[in-house]
């Protein structure tokens, strides 16, 4: 797909590894564009909710959420609540999403079609995804120029990179041959191990300059915002989690180009 001028950059954030602090980067990096002057949308494609829930949204109380989006075609304008950033919320309908869609023709592409008339309307669209590669995260990758995979810095996050990387190669082949992996980011590092740092060595060497040079780290503060429906970039803007999902902004802003 050319870079047409005005529509906005799709990214997904995937790891099917749970517990990778997808959603945290996901709300922080797209806050951090958005301090930037740039138009941004959250999509939250998690039926646990918690993007929607970090920016103090209840996912039970939501009328319309993304389940209606993929599985009745309703415009995806009527789900987003606007809060530091837009959000296109969840709900935890959005876990029988799958087997709604299980019947549908062109069911991967249901999203792609959601996002198509507010491309114009955003700079860019973040997507949050659920911890597996099932038909939402599909979905996900079907409709993003780019992928950002969160992975912490452990032996067993790391293999799932593996399999992320088979089931990209399978969308690329099937149904979106543009998609690229824009970055993977160390997520929850703790400097003081040499666990993480033979783990940031190994990611290396298998992946070269994908990985950014931002580092995600463990702190008390990262934990706290989510749960006072803030980002961390609000919550303790001074902090150094803020400061690094900045820095992974202006990475990703730069285009890779590091």
């Amino acid at each position: 797909m050319s870079e047409q001028i005005n529509t906005a950059k799709v990214i997904a954030f995937a790891n099917q590894k749970g517990g990778v602090a997808k959603t945290t980067t996901t709300l922080n990096v797209a806050v951090a564009f958005a301090e930037k002057g740039h138009r941004v949308l959250c999509v939250d494609m998690d039926p646990q909710g918690n993007l929607t829930m970090s920016q103090g949204i209840d996912p039970d109380t939501v009328e319309k959420s993304m389940y209606d989006v993929l599985v009745h075609h309703v415009s995806m304008r009527e789900v987003i609540r606007k809060r530091e950033v837009d959000v296109a919320c969840a709900s935890i309908d959005l876990a029988g999403a799958e087997i709604a869609m299980s019947t549908m023709i062109g069911r991967e592409r249901s999203l792609e079609k959601g996002l198509a008339p507010l491309r114009e309307d955003y700079d860019f669209v973040c997507i949050d995804t659920p911890p597996s590669l099932g038909l939402l995260t599909i979905n996900a990758l079907t409709a993003a120029d780019k992928v950002i995979v969160p992975v912490q810095c452990e032996y067993l996050s790391m293999r799932g990179l593996i399999q992320l990387q088979n089931t990209l190669a399978m969308i690329r082949e099937n149904l979106n041959p543009d998609i690229e992996i824009e970055g993977i980011l160390p997520t929850l590092v703790d400097s003081r191990t040499v666990h993480a740092k033979e783990a940031i060595e190994i990611l290396e060497e298998n992946f070269g300059d994908r990985v950014f040079a931002s580092r995600i780290r463990k702190t008390v503060r990262f934990a706290e915002a989510p749960v006072k429906g803030m980002s961390v970039l609000k919550y303790d803007p001074e902090g150094t989690a803020a400061q690094s999902y900045r820095q992974l902004a202006e990475e990703v802003l730069a285009n890779g180009k590091r």
